[in-house]
């Protein structure tokens, strides 16, 4: 049985992967910081295992990492999703404070996560594995008013190949998804908001369609590797937003 851990498994996209991946019958170590709604996504599974921990504590992310590798025997896949927006405005107006909140979180977690993972996959047996992060399409087109996002985004896009480099000789691929508008429960509020005031919602698409393109890129055999996919509503504004 196959083993992978997904961040931010207690809603949004991590929650759709984790419940898909559970049900195609792998090992998934749902971790986030909210225990019971960790619980409610590891419910009736056996195959689930609930690491409650904060990704920009590198204490307990490495005791999370190591209690699930003693529980599933390794680690094959890591879903390297959590993530938060920030505030939407100007650069004049973000304090300090919700600039390094977004650092922390989008790019220290990932990155400590990774480096969990990778460290894992370098020392088991038979050696390798997989990370896929979850970039964005604001990776490299943004929206106006994103700039803690979009510029963490543009760091997860850098860890992304440096790992894919920086894995080669240990057998363990990176990998990146890009995902625009997704319907989780941030964007069903947008959508909702909008609705209200008399506006065209955006453009959305299932949060499953997100989810089934990490596990075509999770079930991917070794020698093969889905090194960046865009997923996106089909009539969003990407290609020509800005």
């Amino acid at each position: 049985m196959k083993s992978m851990i997904v961040t931010g498994a207690s809603s949004g996209i991590g929650r759709a992967v984790a419940e898909r991946m559970l049900e195609a019958g792998w090992r998934v170590g749902l971790l986030a910081r909210r225990a019971e709604a960790l619980h409610a996504v590891a419910a009736g599974h056996e195959n689930a295992s609930v690491l409650v921990a904060d990704v920009t504590d590198p204490e307990a992310v490495t005791s999370a990492f190591e209690d699930f590798a003693g529980w599933a025997g390794r680690l094959d896949v890591l879903f390297n999703n959590a993530g938060l927006f920030g505030p939407q405005t100007t650069i004049d107006e973000v304090s300090v404070e919700d600039w390094q909140q977004v650092l922390a979180v989008n790019v220290s977690g990932m990155f400590l996560c990774a480096q969990a993972a990778f460290r894992q996959m370098r020392a088991q047996s038979p050696q390798g594995g997989r990370i896929i992060n979850n970039g964005s399409i604001s990776a490299y087109t943004p929206r106006e008013g994103s700039v803690c996002y979009t510029t963490t985004k543009h760091a997860v896009t850098g860890l992304t190949k440096t790992l894919s480099l920086d894995g080669r000789p240990f057998g363990i691929a990176c990998g990146q998804i890009d995902i625009g508008n997704a319907r989780t429960e941030l964007l069903e509020g947008l959508v909702q908001r909008a609705v209200a005031a008399g506006q065209t919602p955006p453009a959305t698409m299932d949060v499953d369609e997100a989810a089934r393109t990490v596990q075509l890129m999770a079930d991917m055999p070794p020698e093969a590797n889905v090194q960046f996919v865009t997923v996106m509503a089909t009539t969003m504004p990407y290609i020509g937003r800005g």
